[in-house]
């Protein structure tokens, strides 16, 4: 079973931050300002439950985070890009390091995103494509 101790900085940090980004990027497809507000929670409250009780260690881990990695004025296209790139870098990491944990990784990926989706209505088509985007990212 890998831990944070498994990965360098850098290897760290893109698999946090394709998690978060992955939810920044559903919520930034269609943003309302109320519903940011709802899709925030959901984003917190699904990274706290998998912190609690999430199978893998490593997506416990993962889930113990103290930012996003992006910025408060970060553009769409810049969480989009990064968000890929983070996730693409996460997916090879995890293959050359950890291959048993890609699934809960990818797993918990698309449920934050998911759950940011599901916590407001409206931009369903948006928010759609913005999910299709990170899990081709992952794969």
């Amino acid at each position: 079973m890998a831990k944070k101790s498994d990965f360098t900085e850098q290897e760290w940090e893109s698999l946090q931050k394709g998690v978060l980004g992955a939810g920044l990027l559903v919520s930034l497809s269609d943003r309302s300002f109320f519903d940011s507000f709802k899709e925030a929670g959901a984003l917190a409250k699904h990274v706290a439950a998998a912190k609690q009780s999430n199978t893998s260690e490593l997506v416990r881990e993962l889930a113990d985070v103290r930012g996003t990695g992006f910025g408060l004025t970060s553009s769409p296209d810049k969480v989009e890009h990064e968000t890929v790139e983070a996730l693409q870098s996460a997916k090879a990491t995890l293959e050359a390091k950890a291959p048993d944990e890609l699934e809960p990784y990818r797993q918990f990926v698309v449920d934050v995103a998911q759950s940011v989706a599901d916590a407001a209505r409206g931009g369903e088509s948006a928010e759609s494509g913005a999910i299709e985007r990170v899990r081709s990212a992952i794969g």
